[in-house]
């Protein structure tokens, strides 16, 4: 039994005929997260509106990058910008982009004490990412939906 779900290699961003489908409502969800949040955060690495960032580099990997800690985190910046641009973009490599990023944030986070509550939250932000770089596979624009099941 086939349920008729398909799509044009040509739709644009929203593909309005799949809007009813719960996974293209998740999928829509988290690329749209993913495509906001990196860029929001990547612009305040200038600002430090949010908060104080060069806090959040482990002072081992300060030690490594050169620099200081406040112009690594402009190239912090740059990189999620480009990001959260990649996942708007093309969400199917854009989202392995995020989640590989969120591992170097995880590893730096994990080796300062006290940002293990911090930590727990990115590491399910990343499982977010690989949940959206999966979805992507199906619903991804460019990528022809196949029913569920065949």
């Amino acid at each position: 039994m086939t349920t008729g779900i398909s799509a044009s290699p040509h739709r644009g961003l929203i593909d309005r005929a799949a809007l009813g489908d719960p996974g293209y409502q998740a999928f829509l969800a988290l690329r749209t997260v993913f495509t906001v949040a990196p860029i929001l955060f990547g612009l305040d690495k200038f600002a430090n509106l949010l908060v104080d960032w060069p806090g959040y580099l482990a002072p081992w990997i300060d030690d490594i990058v050169p620099g200081t800690a406040q112009q690594a985190m402009y190239a912090v910046g740059v990189v999620e910008v480009l990001a959260g641009i990649a996942v708007a973009l093309v969400p199917r490599y854009g989202a392995w982009l995020v989640a590989a990023w969120l591992v170097g944030i995880l590893v730096s986070l994990l080796t300062i004490p006290g940002y293990y509550d911090i930590a727990l939250r990115d590491f399910g932000l990343l499982v977010a990412a690989v949940a959206l770089a999966r979805l992507s596979s199906r619903y991804a624009p460019g990528h022809p939906r196949q029913p569920v099941g065949e």
